[in-house]
C-alpha cells in the first residue's frame, strides 16, 4: 500500500498537489478508490468557474491527515487510494463531454475501482451514474444540493447542470424506490417543480428539515430509504450555506453547515457506497479557500466511507 507523502519529511506546501498528497494512479498497481477530477462547467446556468475546482480542491487537501477520528479509520492504510488525475473533456460541446466522461469512468472502474469525482458542474453526474449503473444496475441516490436538478430543459437544452437527475430517472439508471434530495431550499419557478420531482420518485429533506429534526433523525430516515441497495452520493457544494461555501455558482441563503453535512455523511457508515461526486466549487468566488477546504473534507469523508466498506 502506497500512502500519502510524509509531511514530517516534506512540508505540506511542497511537491505536487495530488489529492491528500496521495500517489498518482500510474504509481500504483491497482487502486481500490480513485479520486478523479473533471474540470468541466459548460452546463452551468449562472456563474461559471467550476472547471477550476479540481486543482483548487487538491490544493486545499494538502492539510488532510491520514487518520479519520470521526470514523475511526486510516483510509489510506486500509485500501489503496490514488489520484486519477483529470478527465480531459471538450469544453465547447456538452454532448461530446458527457460521452467522454462516461467512457473514462467506465474504464477507470473496470478493475473494481470506486470513484470519488471532483467536478466540474453537476452535468457530470449523469454520465457518472450511467457508468456506475452499468456495473450495479439501477442505484439508490443521495443528492445533496440547494436545488432539485430535475428540471426538463434550459433554453431548450436537455443536458445541463439543472437536469441530470430527471434524465437519470428517464433512462432507468436510478432505483426510484430509494432516491432523495437533501438540503434543498430557496425559490422555485413554480409549485409544479415539486410536483414533477415527486412524480419522478424523489423524497426531499430540506435544509430546514435538517435544522429542525437534527442529524441523527435525518440519517435514520435516509438509511431506511436506502436499505442495502448500492448507493451513489452526489454532493453539490451549494448544499452548504454561502457562509460555509461562498465559492459556488448558484448560492442560496439558509443552507446547511459544513459540520451538519460531514456528520450526515459519517452516519452513512456501512452502506454500499459505489460512487460519489463533489461538484460546483467555483474558486473565483471563494474567500480564503473556505469552499475548497470544505469540499476537500467532504471528499475525504467519502473516500473514508468507501475504505471502511471495501476493507470490511
Amino acid at each position: 500500500m502506497i500512502g500519502p507523502v510524509d509531511s514530517s519529511q516534506v512540508p505540506r506546501y511542497a511537491g505536487p498537489a495530488t489529492f491528500a498528497r496521495l500517489p498518482r494512479l500510474d504509481q500504483v498497481a491497482h487502486a481500490d478508490v480513485a479520486v478523479v477530477g473533471i474540470p468541466f462547467d459548460t452546463g452551468v446556468s449562472y456563474r461559471p468557474g467550476a472547471r477550476f475546482a479540481p486543482s483548487a480542491v487538491r490544493e486545499a487537501s494538502r492539510l488532510l491527515r491520514p487518520y479519520h477520528p470521526g470514523l475511526d479509520v486510516s483510509p489510506f492504510e486500509r485500501v489503496q487510494v490514488a489520484d486519477g488525475g483529470d478527465v480531459a473533456v471538450n469544453p465547447f460541446h456538452i454532448g461530446e463531454a458527457i460521452e467522454t466522461i462516461e467512457g473514462a469512468a467506465s474504464e477507470l472502474q473496470a478493475g473494481g475501482t470506486r470513484l470519488v469525482t471532483i467536478g466540474g458542474d453537476h452535468t457530470i453526474a449523469l454520465p457518472l451514474l450511467r457508468a456506475v449503473s452499468r456495473i450495479h444496475g439501477p442505484v439508490a441516490l443521495l443528492h445533496f444540493d440547494a436545488h432539485l436538478d430535475t428540471w426538463d430543459t434550459y433554453f431548450g437544452e436537455p443536458y445541463t447542470h439543472g437536469t441530470p437527475f430527471r434524465r437519470a430517472v428517464e433512462e432507468g439508471i436510478l432505483d426510484t424506490e430509494a432516491i432523495s434530495h437533501v438540503g434543498t431550499r430557496g425559490p422555485l419557478y413554480g409549485k409544479k417543480d415539486l410536483e414533477d420531482d415527486r412524480r419522478l420518485g424523489f423524497g426531499i429533506v430540506t435544509s430546514s428539515d435538517v435544522l429542525r429534526r437534527g442529524v441523527d433523525e435525518t440519517v435514520d430516515a435516509l438509511r431506511q430509504r436506502i436499505g442495502s441497495r448500492p448507493v451513489y452520493v452526489s454532493i453539490d457544494i451549494d448544499v452548504l450555506d454561502p457562509a460555509h461555501a461562498p465559492g459556488t455558482g448558484t448560492p442560496e441563503a439558509g443552507g446547511m453547515t459544513s459540520r451538519e453535512l460531514l456528520e450526515i455523511l459519517r452516519g452513512l457508515r456501512g452502506l454500499n457506497l459505489v460512487g460519489a461526486d463533489v461538484v460546483e466549487v467555483a474558486p473565483a468566488y471563494d474567500h480564503a479557500d473556505i469552499t475548497s477546504v470544505a469540499a476537500s473534507h467532504v471528499a475525504y469523508d467519502l473516500v473514508s466511507l468507501m475504505a471502511l466498506k471495501e476493507g470490511a
